[in-house]
C-alpha cells in the first residue's frame, strides 16, 4: 500500500510557527512520527510539504500516475482558497483524508471554509499531529476492505 502524505503552506514551520495552537514539534518530528507508523503497517508513505499551490497540485496527480493507494493532506491556508486542489482530487479519484492540526471549525470564520472537504472521504480537525496517525489508519482499513 502507498499513501501520499501532503502538506501545504507553512506546515514546515512547525514548532515555530504560532506553537500555542500547532504545538511545539517541528515538521522533521511529524514527518518521523508518520514513517514510523507506516513501516509498522507496511505502508509506503510519500511526504511532501509545499507553499506553492501549483506544487500540491503536481503532487496529486504523481499519487495518481504512481499508484497511490490514497492520500492525507493538510492543505493549510489553501483549504479556505484553492479550487485547484478540489479539482485535482477531484480528478484523481483517489481515497483522500483532510486533516488540520487545530480545530479549524472553532477558529475565525474564514477558517471554517474548506473548498476541499467536498471530495474528501474524511476530514479529521483538531487532534493536533495525531490527526496524521488517524487518517493514516483510516485510509489503510478502507482500502484492506
Amino acid at each position: 500500500m502507498k499513501l501520499y502524505i501532503l502538506n501545504g503552506p507553512n506546515l514546515n514551520m512547525l514548532g515555530i510557527r504560532e506553537p500555542d495552537i500547532y504545538g511545539k514539534q517541528d515538521y522533521a518530528c511529524l514527518i518521523r512520527m508518520i514513517e514510523e507508523h507506516c513501516v509498522g503497517l507496511g505502508i509506503e508513505a510519500v511526504c511532501y510539504q509545499s507553499n506553492h499551490e501549483g506544487d500540491l497540485v503536481d503532487k496529486i496527480q504523481e499519487a495518481y500516475f504512481k499508484g497511490a493507494d490514497g492520500i492525507v493532506i493538510n492543505p493549510a491556508a489553501y483549504t479556505h482558497t484553492s479550487i485547484a486542489l478540489l479539482d485535482a482530487v477531484k480528478a484523481v479519484g483517489l481515497p483522500t483524508v483532510e486533516v488540520h492540526i487545530s480545530a479549524v471549525d472553532t477558529r475565525e470564520d474564514f477558517r471554517q471554509i474548506s473548498y476541499i472537504r467536498e471530495v474528501c472521504t474524511k476530514t479529521i480537525s483538531g487532534k493536533g499531529l495525531g490527526g496524521y496517525i488517524e487518517a493514516i489508519d483510516y485510509l489503510y482499513d478502507k482500502i484492506r476492505k
